[in-house]
């Protein structure tokens, strides 16, 4: 039978629910049980459809299993009433079961609505990873804002989890702002090189290589004539083909090659530089975004380790890698992608896909139960070919799940914002935060789905109104702060508040409250903190208009005492939302 001290009218719903199929249908006593909440109020608060599964099973009218089960169903005073629809069940709880969720908000405190669905499972959530080639972009931001959100979803829900940051530090980008901050820091010392047109343009790289003029004066400097050696000429600037793409990248290559030779050693510690000056930059901006890294893991980590090799040698033993032209080839379309890839060219040097199938196989040698990808939306055509990997490799590649992510795009004044511009300047994470403010940035970018286009009202995010979401939010739980101070007791009082006063009004509110554990679980289980973000805009709804319809602190103690109580649940679930979603609660405005 229930025990009496629960507060969730879910847990009480199942015991009873258990107990009726026990009688039932012994040998089925142990089948999942799910409850949901009807659409139409008139069909009651809950309803299930454990008939209609049962009856999958023993091969019975799933009517008449209703009605056995609801025969069968133990009196309890939580239950008001409880009918047959259709092969379902529905229930109206009585208002003790809908006002307990405001003792169990005031009980539980910062922990209701924490869930035990992940059963302390290890899960690594890898986000962001940009390259480290410049300051992190809106587009970034959308990711981090996710990624950080649905970190901290999923711990609440009961998992144990790793948030990682892959540093793709060994590629060519890296290579290429080395050589741009380079050819800056020449300028700075009288050595005219032009930047080549698909070198890294923006003003932090001229604000790098000033301070590397600074700190390390003419150490690096070295002719102009011994940087252009034997480089292939640009072709004219209007020239958009293939092939003028290609000379322009043969050409950035023989200048990259020339600096590695005339600097030795020190294009190491040019690179290192660089590197550092990014990553730190980057590294701030997200902490200041409120998005933190248990681990920043390495790419030449893998290399150094021999992990990228061991790889392509385990694919190439398995019978999975095959030569052509000199390069080694996965054969991934064995595995659903569209067509083979390179893993090592004829050069001997790894592409960007062994590292990251070494880098996967890392994942999972450090024992992770699910590993969780958010990747940008255009990297949907690279999921089959590391899965395909994974499969070869002999690892359960249904334990990755890829989330991909959707661009966001800046609207002002209704009009769209120019992202970027021909010299390399875009609109960064920072200058957004900036001009908006942290918890509008988090809140607006979880606002939709993220595989979902995402519009970036600028105005609408700054504004002080009721049509923006999170200043709506964050203005209830203002103004019961402020109810609060106006009382001037002590909420550990409420918690004995007699709650049998509740109106229809109040019980409304009070079901929405008790909501909160269903959307957590829910939500997690979909990788989605966006559903978080609208349960609080219809909490916040609820409480706008009870607020605007009754007055809190009455003359009478109890019905004062039984308001203030639900006043202080929604405050507490509120509080507990927006924390999974990195956004402050300030309590007055």
């Amino acid at each position: 039978m229930p025990d009496p001290l629960v507060n969730d009218p879910r847990v009480i719903l199942i015991d009873l629910l258990r107990h009726a199929l026990a009688s039932v249908a012994p040998e089925e006593a142990d089948m999942p049980i799910m409850l949901e909440r009807p659409r139409s109020a008139a069909h009651g608060d809950f309803a299930t459809n454990l008939a209609m599964q049962l009856a999958k099973r023993v091969k019975t009218n799933p009517r008449e299993l209703a009605a056995r089960l609801l025969a069968e169903l133990p009196v309890s005073a939580w239950v008001k009433k409880a009918e047959i629809a259709g092969g379902f069940l529905n229930f109206t709880m009585d208002s003790l079961a809908k006002a307990g969720a405001v003792r169990a908000a005031l009980e539980a405190g910062d922990g209701y609505g924490r869930s035990t669905a992940g059963g302390g499972r290890k899960v690594l959530l890898e986000f962001v990873s940009a390259n480290p080639t410049g300051p992190l972009h809106v587009g970034h931001g959308r990711g981090a804002a996710y990624g950080a959100s649905l970190a901290d979803l999923l711990a609440f829900a009961g998992w144990d989890v790793t948030r990682e940051y892959y540093v793709n530090d060994a590629g060519r980008q890296m290579d290429i702002l080395t050589l741009s901050t380079w050819l800056r820091y020449l300028g700075l010392r009288g050595i005219e090189v032009d930047l080549p047109p698909n070198a890294y343009q923006g003003d932090y790289v001229r604000k790098m290589a000033a301070r590397l003029a600074e700190n390390q004066g003419s150490r690096y400097v070295r002719a102009a004539a011994e940087v252009l050696a034997d480089a292939p000429g640009l072709p004219a600037p209007e020239r958009e083909d293939a092939a003028a793409r290609n000379e322009r990248e043969a050409h950035l290559d023989a200048l990259i090659a020339n600096g590695k030779k005339l600097l030795g050693e020190d294009w190491h510690g040019v690179h290192s530089y660089v590197l550092a000056e990014q990553l730190s930059d980057g590294r701030g901006d997200l902490e200041e975004f409120g998005v933190y890294f248990d681990v920043w893991f390495s790419e030449k980590a893998l290399f150094d380790t021999g992990l990228v090799a061991r790889s392509v040698t385990r694919l190439e033993e398995a019978g999975h890698i095959y030569l052509q032209d000199g390069a080694k080839w996965f054969r991934s379309s064995n595995f659903g992608d569209e067509k083979d890839r390179v893993a090592q060219r004829e050069n001997g040097l790894y592409t960007y896909f062994a590292s990251d199938i070494a880098y996967h196989l890392n994942k999972y040698e450090r024992g992770f139960e699910r590993i969780i990808n958010i990747w940008g939306a255009d990297h949907h055509g690279y999921i089959p070919r590391v899965k395909g990997a994974l499969r070869a490799l002999n690892l359960e590649a249904e334990r990755l799940d890829v989330a991909l992510v959707q661009f966001a795009v800046l609207y002002r004044g209704g009009q769209k914002v120019s992202m970027s511009t021909r010299s390399g300047e875009f609109v960064t994470l920072r200058e957004l935060r900036h001009e908006v403010g942290n918890d509008a940035c988090r809140f607006f970018y979880v606002l939709r789905k993220a595989d979902q286009h995402l519009d970036f009202d600028l105005d609408l995010a700054k504004s002080q109104s009721n049509e923006n979401p999170v200043y709506y939010i964050q203005y209830a739980h203002a103004r019961i702060a402020s109810v609060f101070r106006e009382w001037g007791g002590s909420t550990g009082d409420l918690k004995t508040a007699d709650l049998a006063c509740f109106s229809e009004r109040e019980l409304a509110l009070a079901s929405e409250i008790a909501r909160f554990p269903e959307v957590v679980e829910a939500a997690a289980q979909d990788f989605s903190p966006h559903q978080v973000a609208f349960y609080l805009k219809d909490l916040a709804t609820g409480f706008h208009a009870w607020y605007n319809a009754e007055r809190i602190l009455v003359a009478d103690e109890a019905l004062r005492n039984a308001r203030l109580a639900l006043a202080a649940a929604t405050r507490q679930t509120i509080k507990n939302g927006m924390n999974i979603l990195g956004v402050s609660c300030p309590d007055s405005m």
